[in-house]
């Protein structure tokens, strides 16, 4: 029980008792977690999403345009992501991997079929350095194919933000990489 596994986490009987504890300490924190995850997924399906289909056509041009091509994983990746957002359900979808993995060319792959179908997205990174290498990247590639792409970061002249700020009120298909 809770009230036991806390006695033993501040009174330890044993070494065993107390790791005993701390593992069930443990465990129904992540139960928890888990079911209030569940909870807002659950609350967000109710909602609707724009449908964004997928278009072979942009998929080949972003394939074509990159100076590599994609691994299996990726392409696997995309491609579970694009049928996602061509879905009226709301996307909740973790995509991890370790640093260099890919998965930045995925996420701004669905980006730019979201862009080709008109809408905006936006890239948010942890640090202005990283936002500031994505754009370096990112935007060539998107100019390729006839996309817009906007920075909006802390350390821009006030000039640079309202620039950026505009071009995403403007509801053109821009995507904005920006830091959290």
């Amino acid at each position: 029980c809770q009230a036991l596994a806390r006695h033993e986490m501040h009174f330890p009987s044993s070494a065993a008792a107390l790791d005993k504890a701390r593992r069930r300490l443990a465990f129904e924190e992540l139960w928890l977690v888990m079911l209030a995850a569940l909870a807002i997924k659950q609350e967000i399906q109710i909602e609707e999403a724009p449908v964004v289909p997928f278009r072979l056509d942009v998929a080949k041009a972003f394939t074509e345009s990159l100076d590599f091509e994609l691994t299996d994983a990726q392409r696997r990746a995309a491609w579970t992501i694009c049928q996602d957002i061509g879905r009226e359900l709301p996307m909740n979808r973790l995509l991890q991997g370790d640093v260099g993995s890919g998965k930045t060319v995925v996420a701004v792959m669905a980006a730019a079929m979201a862009l080709a179908e008109g809408y905006q997205a936006a890239l948010m990174v942890p640090t202005e350095i990283l936002a500031r290498q994505h754009f370096a990247r990112i935007e060539p590639l998107l100019a390729r194919l006839g996309y817009r792409t906007a920075l909006l970061v802390g350390g821009q002249t006030a000039a640079e933000k309202r620039a950026a700020r505009q071009l995403a009120e403007s509801r053109e298909p821009v995507l904005v990489i920006g830091t959290q």
